[in-house]
């Protein structure tokens, strides 16, 4: 499946306090089951709103907010970072990310997997940054009509991605389906 880019245009709708409603952190959070993550990476962070919230947890001491479009990084630098020093904006590639091994305890994708061409390629960089026991978040598109979002025939179901994680040796997979318009995927290293 083709990925499905986000219109960088679009910019401040990410920065909408309403995406807190939709997508509550501390529920994925509580999803992961992870007692004191450090470091996390925030795959496609857009503007870094999921980050700053992330970065507010007691235990983060640091929150990689990585994405592909140079507009997003340019923006958390000098929007962002300055106002919030655990986060620290990073430049990606789609398939690629410039990290060490095993670095994060927690990878947050949310609103993203859908945007990846070979989502395969991404999940294996996420299992070599992930610590041993680490645990990566998946929040996307429910494939149904929704108010907003990318078109349905670009979204996938979580059955799908499970599939996708297995393929990557990830393992303890569980979805979750209570958000209103999104699912949330748990898996561990």
């Amino acid at each position: 499946m083709a990925g499905f880019k986000f219109d960088t245009q679009k910019l401040n709708h990410l920065n909408n306090p309403e995406r807190l409603k939709d997508i509550p952190p501390e529920n994925i959070m509580e999803k992961l089951q992870l007692a004191h993550p450090e470091i996390i990476i925030d795959i496609g962070a857009g503007t870094g709103f999921f980050s700053n919230e992330f970065s507010k947890m007691q235990s983060v001491k640091k929150v990689y907010a990585l994405d592909i479009a140079d507009e997003m990084i340019n923006w958390m630098k000098e929007n962002r970072a300055p106002e919030n020093n655990k986060i620290i904006p990073k430049k990606m590639q789609e398939e690629k990310i410039d990290l060490d091994d095993n670095l994060a305890d927690v990878i947050i994708m949310i609103n993203v997997h859908h945007e990846f061409h070979e989502p395969s390629r991404i999940l294996n960089e996420c299992k070599r940054l992930l610590k041993p026991g680490g645990k990566v978040a998946i929040v996307d598109w429910a494939k149904k009509e929704t108010e907003h979002g990318p078109p349905v025939e670009k979204r996938y179901n979580p059955a799908k991605i499970k599939e996708q994680l297995e393929q990557a040796s990830f393992r303890q997979m569980t979805y979750f389906e209570e958000l209103p318009s999104h699912y949330l995927v748990v898996a561990e290293k």
